[in-house]
């Protein structure tokens, strides 16, 4: 049986494994997801992303740097599904770019000191994660009639605080 903690410690495996998500800041008049790669620095949040100052993204969260956003992330093996919001904010930290810096994000721009490169952390706060309850075996149970989703999807599904 799934607990909570335990949908939300896949969560945060799947995520480190596979980064891509789509993430939209939300009430900004451009409002389309487009799809990232998320970085973490350990084992959980801040989720950073790299991205242009050109950006609707960059755009979007204006002259305060910041702003409510976000994503929606499917695992490569689509055996979890969630949908994440926070805050996502303009980093001005350095020694973060060092650290989250790789080969896939310097093929975007010319080198850590490109002036259009940004870093954004996003500070997660809540998270709705489903886990994938599709198996032979629970095909075989619908199949013959002794399956109730309801109770068999009931521990597959978890709200979560990610602050």
């Amino acid at each position: 049986m799934n607990t909570p903690a335990d949908i939300e410690q896949k969560f945060w495996k799947e995520l480190k494994s596979d980064m891509t998500v789509m993430l939209a800041l939300v009430g900004t008049d451009d409002g389309h997801a487009r799809p990232m790669t998320a970085q973490l620095d350990g084992d959980e949040g801040p989720i950073w992303f790299f991205g242009s100052t050109d950006s609707a993204l960059s755009r979007g969260l204006g002259t305060t740097g910041s702003g409510s956003a976000v994503f929606t992330f499917v695992a490569k093996n689509h055996n979890l599904f969630a949908s994440v919001n926070g805050t996502l904010s303009v980093e001005t930290n350095r020694d973060m770019v060092e650290r989250l810096w790789n080969p896939y994000v310097g093929a975007w721009y010319d080198g850590k000191d490109d002036p259009k490169l940004l870093l954004m952390r996003m500070n997660p706060k809540e998270g709705q994660i489903w886990l994938d309850g599709s198996s032979l075996i629970a095909g075989i149970k619908m199949m013959l009639g002794v399956s109730d989703p309801r109770r068999d999807y009931a521990d597959k599904v978890a709200k979560v605080d990610l602050s």
